[in-house]
């Protein structure tokens, strides 16, 4: 039976504070949880919206445990349910900012708050995917995000960072919603990435598509 979990404390302004405890946090989960392979890019699941979390207990506690270590496994930064299978609109997160600063959470149907003009300064850093191993491309995103959601008890959560941790919120919740990053991209720089894929060997347990 997995553990009740505990939620995070907030800030001044409603935001989760999730650099606390960040290492026993992490730990717990994974240690709970078993490591599942990554689906990958051309898999139904992860070219469609995903259902809604309805349904906030057991079950969605120990998924909630196997994506941290399926996400240890393959030494990612963040996961969303459909890259393990799961047709969930969960995803988890253990990702340094750009100051070094770790942040680890779990955010369940997220939504992307819309950024005024002034917030909008876009980033064109590298980006890549667990579930297009080993090609990365440029893409320019907004090097802060903020999102709303639930926690996995079902209480209503605030998430924010900036630069690489923006990405990650950001590329995370494009994927419950049916979107890899490759579909952001030119149709010849995701031809390139298709290529790194093809050319490349993941080095963690991916789902072969048949």
């Amino acid at each position: 039976m997995a553990e009740q979990q505990t939620a995070l404390r907030v800030d001044d302004e409603g935001f989760v504070i999730d650099t606390e405890d960040c290492e026993e946090r992490e730990a717990a989960h994974r240690e709970r949880g078993t490591s599942r392979p990554i689906t990958v890019v051309g898999n139904p699941v992860l070219h469609k919206e995903c259902e809604d979390v309805t349904e906030f207990g057991e079950e969605l506690a120990r998924l909630v445990d196997d994506m941290f270590a399926s996400q240890r496994t393959a030494e990612g930064v963040g996961l969303a349910a459909n890259q393990i299978g799961v047709d969930l609109k969960v995803f988890v997160y253990d990702c340094p900012d750009d100051e070094g600063v770790r942040h680890t959470g779990v955010v369940c149907n997220p939504v992307l708050d819309e950024l005024a003009p002034e917030l909008r300064v876009l980033d064109d850093s590298n980006e890549g995917c667990l579930s297009v191993p080993t090609a990365y491309a440029s893409l320019a995103r907004p090097d802060y995000a903020s999102v709303r959601g639930q926690d996995v008890q079902g209480n209503p959560i605030r998430v924010r960072g900036t630069g690489y941790f923006a990405r990650c919120l950001q590329h995370e919740t494009d994927h419950l919603y049916g979107y890899l990053y490759i579909d952001r991209l030119s149709k010849r720089e995701r031809k390139d990435a298709l290529k790194q894929m093809a050319e490349g060997t993941p080095r963690y347990p991916v789902v072969a598509n048949d």
